[in-house]
């Protein structure tokens, strides 16, 4: 019964939210919101249906999206996808890619793809030398290299992190030493669910490296042994409001991108994806208020 009305529940806000993007009120801190989507959280229904889902996201709110690799019908066509994001009314957020496309012999390759969608922040998802002893000051030396060959077209390069880079090493954290042994020109793109997940606070990480976090993950997610939450934004552990307070005071944070890797109590993927982004917009809500 309750994965039931879970579903009814998701999909009226699935609907609430397409009607909220159609009659958006003026408010102070919502004016301030670009809400993204992690694309990875619907990768099997682009596969299906690229066009319809990203109409779909579209409709239901999502200012922009963040591309994970997939580019449907348009792999060799940014200017073709970029007028499909324009029909829809959605910005190219950003994008998750490897080093191997930001190396020497391929990045004018990916800086003329990326500049075509005006896709300005390009994030290095994972890297396993990120957390380890030696490598981590690699992933640091090349990734400042490239915001450098980056700057001259307008982009910048950034860093995501999972729970590993979050590991205490050395009385600090990976994270830290990336923080720090990067150009302050670097994003440091922080995954707040996965700083959750590690024992972390997602909060003090965005005042610890003010401006540094010009696009951070909303992902819900929640530590081991968590009871009676759901991996949903609003119906997790995070202190989302203060969070979103820090992120716009502190981070510089222009884009807030919905990130959605669990689907619990029987939620489709798009029911999921809709029930944290009403999570979201009461969050916004809720700081606009005080904020008035």
């Amino acid at each position: 019964m309750l994965a039931g009305l879970l579903a009814t529940q998701a999909a009226n806000a699935e609907s609430k939210a397409e009607s909220k993007a159609e009659s958006k009120a003026e408010s102070k801190v919502d004016n301030q919101v670009n809400v993204g989507i992690q694309l990875w959280s619907v990768k099997d229904e682009l596969k299906n249906d690229f066009v319809g889902t990203l109409t779909r996201l579209a409709k239901m709110g999502f200012n922009g999206v963040e591309f994970a690799g997939d580019f449907g019908p348009y792999g060799d066509n940014p200017q073709g996808l970029k007028k499909l994001l324009d029909k829809l009314g959605l910005k190219a957020a950003g994008a998750h890619l490897g080093f191997d496309q930001l190396s020497d012999d391929k990045i004018d390759q990916t800086m003329a793809f990326y500049k075509a969608l005006d896709c300005r922040f390009l994030i290095v998802p994972w890297d396993e030398r990120a957390f380890d002893p030696q490598g981590v000051y690699q992933v640091a030396k090349e990734l400042s290299y490239v915001a450098g060959r980056l700057k001259s077209a307008g982009l910048k390069v950034g860093y995501h992190n999972h729970a590993e880079e979050l590991q205490d090493f050395d009385n600090t954290t990976y994270w830290d030493i990336l923080a720090k042994t990067t150009h302050p020109e670097v994003i440091l793109q922080q995954d707040v669910g996965w700083t959750t997940y590690a024992g972390k606070d997602p909060v003090a990480y965005v005042h610890k490296y003010p401006g540094r976090t010009l696009t951070t993950h909303y992902k819900a997610k929640l530590p081991k042994g968590t009871q009676g939450k759901l991996p949903l934004i609003g119906q997790d552990v995070i202190a989302w409001d203060k969070l979103l307070k820090a992120n716009l005071a502190v981070g510089g944070t222009l884009w807030f991108i919905v990130e959605q890797e669990e689907y619990p109590q029987g939620l489709s993927v798009m029911q999921s994806v809709a029930a944290s982004l009403k999570g979201f917009e009461k969050v916004i809500a809720k700081v606009d208020e005080k904020a008035n």
